[in-house]
């Protein structure tokens, strides 16, 4: 066995003292670990890019101006939103220049049409009440139903029957749900009939002259003359008077 010389175990205590004070002095001098940043304010745009394929979705929020409307809901108040987010290939499944036959205010509705102002989670929509009411209203104009088969997410307007296909963002205040069809309202894509057409003008009566006196006799041209004899009435034509004497 080898000789262990005596200073050995006093070089490592103050080793492991000096270690010690180090370490201790160290975190002193760095002071406690800073939190993290807080998150920013929700956005909704950036959630659905970062989420990729709702480029179109993303366009008509900002085109109608209802994505500065949610982010000031969710960053200003407590309400609570739900987004059925249609993706890219629902809109390409749209017949051609449908987005384009309705006008700007119809477009917003639209949009309005896919959001739910409160905060559903997947399993509160077992619960919900039909019709569901949106940003765009509800009653006759905007029918939206929601109702589940198992796990399935069923939607139907009148015109459109799909399912939720995913989640796309969800944090307790915000959840957006992707739907593979895009939500058409009946109220703006039936059919409307045509105006009926304007009743035709009824031409005004031309008021008549005024009749003759039948004592006034007429030498004009061509008009009936009267000539009153011995209580005789005799008629002539044109110019020519008869009198007849008795």
């Amino acid at each position: 066995m080898g000789h262990r010389s005596p200073k050995q175990p006093i070089m490592v205590a103050k080793f492991l003292l000096f270690f010690l004070l180090y370490c201790t002095t160290t975190a002193f001098a760095q002071g406690p670990a800073a939190a993290p940043a807080p998150p920013g304010p929700t956005n909704v745009t950036k959630v659905l890019e970062k989420a990729g394929q709702f480029t179109v979705f993303i366009r008509l929020l900002k085109a109608t101006q209802e994505d500065v409307t949610l982010n000031g809901q969710l960053n200003n108040t407590n309400n609570g939103i739900t987004i059925f987010a249609p993706s890219d290939s629902a809109f390409q499944s749209l017949k051609s220049g449908t987005l384009n036959s309705i006008n700007d205010q119809e477009k917003a509705e639209l949009v309005q049409f896919h959001i739910i102002p409160t905060y559903l989670s997947s399993s509160q929509f077992q619960t919900v009440s039909n019709p569901v009411a949106t940003q765009a209203g509800s009653g006759d104009r905007f029918q939206l139903n929601v109702t589940t088969t198992g796990n399935a997410v069923n939607i139907s307007t009148g015109l459109t029957n799909t399912s939720v296909s995913g989640t796309v963002y969800t944090d307790g205040q915000l959840a957006i749900y992707q739907v593979d069809k895009v939500l058409l309202p009946i109220d703006i894509f039936t059919p409307k009939p045509p105006p009926p057409a304007p009743a035709p003008e009824i031409p005004k009566k031309k008021k008549g002259k005024s009749a003759d006196s039948p004592t006034t006799s007429k030498d004009i041209s061509g008009a009936v003359s009267f000539i009153v004899s011995n209580n005789v009435v005799f008629f002539g034509v044109g110019i020519v008077s008869a009198i007849v004497s008795l």
